[in-house]
C-alpha cells in the first residue's frame, strides 16, 4: 500500500486546489471553466473520502491498540480491532483500483450503432433484438436511449440502427459490448427446424459534448448540405428545410440527420454523431496505440473481434474474452446484463491490478 500513498496525497492535494478555484469568483463567472473544473472534482471526490475514510479507520487500529492490556479497556480494544482490520484491508483494495488509469471516456454518453452482418435477413432481426436488450438494460439503469438514425428490412429487423443513450457513467459500463455478437437459433424462416448461425456488430463510441470536443475535428474539413426532410410529418416536412447532412471530407464520413423538427436540432445531433464516428475512426486506424489503451483480458474494442454467442437452444450465452458461460440467455436478452458487464469490469481491474503489480 505504501507506494501509492505519495500518489493518493497529489490526488487529495488537486482535490483540495480544485475546490478554491471553484470557490472564486472569477471562475464561477467563466460557465465553460467552471464546468471542466467540476467535472474533474467529481472524478476524483470517491478517491479522497475513501482516503480520508482509511485515514480514520487507520486512526482508530492505532487508539485501539493503545489500550490493549488496559484490564477496563481490554476487551473494547479487541471488539474494535476485529472489525478495523478486515474494513482497513478493504479500502486498500478499493484505493488501489480506483487509482488504477482511468479511461478518460468512462463519464460520457455513448452513440452505439447495431448492423446486421452475417446471415441476411436473421441478422438483421438479431440486431433487433440486441438493441431490445439494450433498451431494457438502459432502463434498468435509469438512462434514456434514443433512436437516432436507422435502415430497417422488411422481415422487420434493422440493417443498421444508431441510438444516443445518455445517464451516469454509460461508456463505463456499455464500451466493453463493441465486437460481433454471434446468434444460433432456429430462424422464424427455417421450415426444417435447423439451427443457423449469424451475427451482427456492436459499435460503442463516447460522446463529446462541445467542451471536450476541441480539436478533433477541423470546422473547415467539414461539409454542411442543407435539404427539405422525407418521410412522416406533415406539410411541416414539405416546406421547411430542416434536414442536415454532414461530409468530414479527410475521411469521407458521413452523417443525416432529419428526425428532429428544427435545422438547429438536427445540426447538434449530427455535429455528435459525426464527433463520435471521426474518433472512432482514428482509433480504429491506429489500432496499435488504441489496443495499448485498451490491452485488458477485455480485448481491443475492435468490431471486428467475435465477443460473444447467443444459443438460443440451450439458453446459454457465452462471453469469449473472459471466458464466461450464463445459462439464462432469457434473462440476458430481456436486459439482464448485468451480471455479465461486472465481470467484464472485474476482469479489467484484475488485469490493470496485475500489471501495476508488475512494474
Amino acid at each position: 500500500m505504501d507506494p501509492i500513498f505519495a500518489q493518493i496525497q497529489s490526488v487529495v492535494d488537486r482535490y483540495d486546489e480544485l475546490n478554491q478555484m471553484l470557490a472564486d469568483p472569477d471562475v464561477m463567472g467563466d460557465s465553460q471553466n467552471y464546468m471542466k473544473l467540476s467535472k474533474e472534482a467529481g472524478q476524483i471526490r470517491e478517491t479522497v473520502e475513501t482516503y480520508h475514510h482509511y485515514q480514520q479507520v487507520v486512526s482508530g487500529i492505532a487508539d485501539a491498540e493503545s489500550m490493549l492490556g488496559d484490564p477496563e479497556m481490554d476487551d473494547l480494544a479487541k471488539e474494535d480491532l476485529a472489525t478495523l482490520k478486515p474494513e482497513k484491508e478493504a479500502l486498500e483494495e478499493k484505493l488501489k483500483i480506483l487509482m488504477l488509469p482511468k479511461d478518460e471516456n468512462d463519464d460520457k454518453n455513448i452513440i452505439m450503432e447495431i448492423r446486421g452482418a452475417a446471415g441476411g435477413d436473421e441478422s438483421s432481426l438479431f440486431a433487433a433484438d440486441l438493441l431490445g436488450m439494450y433498451r431494457r438494460y438502459a432502463e434498468s439503469q435509469g438512462w434514456q436511449l434514443q433512436i437516432i438514425d436507422e435502415t430497417t428490412t422488411e422481415v422487420g429487423g434493422y440493417k443498421e440502427v444508431a441510438a444516443m443513450i445518455t445517464g451516469d457513467k454509460v461508456f463505463s459500463k456499455l464500451k466493453f459490448e463493441s465486437g460481433a455478437h454471434r446468434v444460433q437459433r432456429v430462424p422464424k424462416t427455417e421450415t426444417q427446424g435447423r439451427v443457423h448461425t449469424s451475427t451482427a456488430t456492436v459499435g460503442i463510441m463516447p460522446e463529446f459534448e462541445e467542451v471536450d470536443a476541441d480539436g478533433l475535428i477541423d470546422p473547415k474539413d467539414v461539409r454542411e448540405d442543407v435539404y427539405r426532410a422525407s418521410g412522416a410529418g406533415g406539410q411541416h416536412v414539405n416546406k421547411t428545410s430542416s434536414a442536415i447532412r454532414l461530409t468530414h471530407e479527410p475521411t469521407g464520413i458521413t452523417v443525416a440527420m432529419q428526425d428532429e423538427r428544427s435545422q438547429q436540432q438536427n445540426r447538434a445531433k449530427a455535429w455528435k454523431v459525426l464527433n463520435a464516428r471521426v474518433y472512432d475512426h482514428f482509433a480504429q486506424e491506429n489500432q496499435a496505440e488504441y489496443a495499448e489503451q485498451r490491452k485488458t483480458a477485455v480485448g481491443s474494442g475492435d468490431r471486428s473481434e467475435r465477443i460473444r454467442t447467443y444459443n438460443y437452444p440451450q439458453n446459454r450465452v457465452t462471453d469469449h474474452r473472459i471466458g464466461l458461460t450464463l445459462n439464462k440467455l432469457d434473462r440476458i436478452i430481456a436486459g439482464d446484463l448485468g451480471e455479465i458487464i461486472d465481470a467484464l469490469v472485474l476482469a479489467e481491474q484484475t488485469a490493470k491490478l496485475a500489471a501495476l503489480n508488475e512494474q
